[in-house]
Formats: structure tokens, sequence, C-alpha cells
């Protein structure tokens, strides 16, 4: 009995038509290009979320610090703040401080500032009021808030004041103004909302 011839060649691969086969070269270049878009499908997001906790931490501990402030801090409300409680401090205006309080049934927020006369109409429009508005000798912030912040309404100053109730649930805000120099009043507001 014979066997059937049995030719030593090697066949090549069967390779699907229209596709040479891939030679090293290309091979190792398709594997480093897989492993760098891995590397950035993973790498981006977790240095997103590494980015993303140190701010969230140094947020938490700017809050817990002006949470733990007592008394006017020296340096101008947030944006969000200013917004929130409706108290547009004029672009400009110098010294000013506030000081924020916080409870389970409202929130105030105590903003003083020095402008000109341009700043404070710009501040009473923006605030929903005007300089018509202001009545003469009227101090419309109370002693117990006065108080909470050390401001002092005394003798011998030319007070003026008005109060903007807004629709709930929208600020009502407190305003006197120290006129004794009408070119730099001087103003005081409080701001309170119930959320």
């Amino acid at each position: 009995m014979t066997l059937p011839h049995q030719s030593h060649q090697s066949h090549p691969p069967h390779v699907p038509e229209g596709k040479l086969p891939e030679d090293r070269r290309h091979m190792i270049r398709r594997r480093w290009i897989t492993a760098v878009i891995i590397v950035l499908l993973v790498g981006i997001p977790a240095g997103y979320l590494v980015v993303s906790a140190g701010q969230s931490r140094a947020s938490g501990r700017d809050k817990e610090i002006e949470s733990s402030a007592v008394g006017l801090q020296t340096n101008p409300p947030s944006w969000m703040k200013r917004r929130v409680f409706e108290v547009p401090v004029p672009w400009g205006a110098w010294d000013v401080a506030y000081y924020e309080t916080s409870n389970w049934k409202t929130s105030r927020l105590y903003v003083q500032f020095t402008t000109d006369a341009y700043g404070l109409d710009y501040f009473l429009a923006k605030a929903g009021t005007s300089r018509a508005q202001l009545t003469p000798g009227k101090i419309t912030i109370g002693d117990r808030d006065a108080e909470i912040v050390g401001w002092t309404f005394g003798e011998g100053t030319t007070w003026s004041g008005t109060t903007v109730k807004r629709e709930e649930p929208r600020p009502t805000t407190d305003i006197t103004v120290d006129l004794t120099d009408p070119s730099f009043p001087r103003v005081y507001a409080v701001s309170t909302t119930s959320p």
C-alpha cells in the first residue's frame, strides 16, 4: 500500500481576501496605540478625580474657616452670596466687609462698604430702591443686628435709611447710609432671607 505523496512545503496560513498578513512592526505599533488609548481612557478620569477631590477639600477648608469666623470679615462677599442676598456691592467700593449668619429659620448677610455718589446710586438701583426712598434720620438696622457685627449708629452722623421688601422667597434688605460726607457715603446693609 502506498501513501499519497505529501509535499513538505508549508502552506501559508489562510488570509481573508483583500487582507495582507500583519508584520511584526505593525503589530507592535498597533499594541502601542491600544496601550496609549487605554492609559488615556483610564488616566484622564482618574486625574480629574484627584484634582476635583483636592479642590473640594480646599473649598471645605475655606467654608470651615468662614463659618468659624466671628464678626465682620474684611473682604467682599462672594458673587454667589451677593446674588442670593441681593446685595450688589458696587465696583470700586472700599473698606468692604461682610458677615453671614444662618440657622434653620433665617439667613442674614451683613455688608458694609464705602463708595462714591455714583456707587451709592448704583447700589440702591440694583437693590431695588433709589436715593429718593432714603428717609433722612432713619436707621433701619435694629440694635440686635448692629450688635452682632459691632456697628454703632450714634448721634452726630447724617443717617438715612430704607428697607427693600421683596416678594418671598427673595430677601428683605435693611439699608442705612452715613451721608455725613455725601461724596463718600458709607453703606450698611442687612439682607435677611428665609430658606
